[in-house]
């Protein structure tokens, strides 16, 4: 049996769960989320527990099993407490700013960058000066709230996907506590 599928999900005292036909809905105080059931997935509600069980031991259904407890935990946790992501700009003259509904990415290109932001998800961008880290210099912080993590993920990988980090100097948009090897140079003629 799946291990990820037969652990019970615990809802707190502030999410409402609504199951009906084949579609869950999660609301809490953050907000609402919903979730069409693939078949031969059941979902039960038993006290302050949600189950989700499957039909049958084939291959698909086993992978089903899982997938549905995850994505209803992450539904669950959202609505709760929400999910962020931390992206640094690392870089001399990179920077981002918010006008309005749009996301501005200065990367050193010969043009600027421009995201929508989605509705369901908040960005905050700031600039912080470096010497508070012990190095010289400007970061910029892009950080992005939602209560639907494949979201708050997919706009992350987004913007990182614009500028990921390069090896030699470790400049480029990261997350938050990613860890960059940075390799040697060239080594000068002998």
């Amino acid at each position: 049996m799946s291990r990820i599928g037969k652990k019970p999900i615990k809802l707190s005292k502030d999410v409402k769960i609504k199951i009906k036909d084949n579609k869950i809905s999660v609301s809490g105080k953050k907000g609402e989320l919903h979730y069409f059931l693939l078949p031969g997935i059941n979902v039960e509600l038993k006290e302050e527990y949600l189950y989700v069980t499957r039909k049958d031991d084939s291959k698909k259904q086993r992978a089903f099993h899982g997938l549905t407890r995850s994505l209803i935990n992450n539904m669950v946790e959202g609505v709760n407490k929400g999910f962020e992501k931390v992206l640094q700009i690392i870089g001399t003259g990179y920077s981002a700013q918010l006008y309005g509904k749009l996301l501005k990415l200065n990367l050193g290109f010969s043009h600027e960058i421009l995201f929508e932001i989605p509705e369901d998800i908040q960005v905050e961008a700031k600039t912080i000066p470096r010497r508070e880290q012990g190095k010289l210099g400007v970061q910029s912080v892009i950080r992005i709230n939602g209560i639907s993590k494949e979201d708050v993920g997919k706009f992350a990988a987004e913007i990182r996907k614009c500028l990921p980090p390069e090896n030699y100097k470790g400049k480029g948009i990261r997350y938050e506590g990613e860890y960059v090897q940075i390799k040697a140079g060239k080594a000068g003629a002998a």
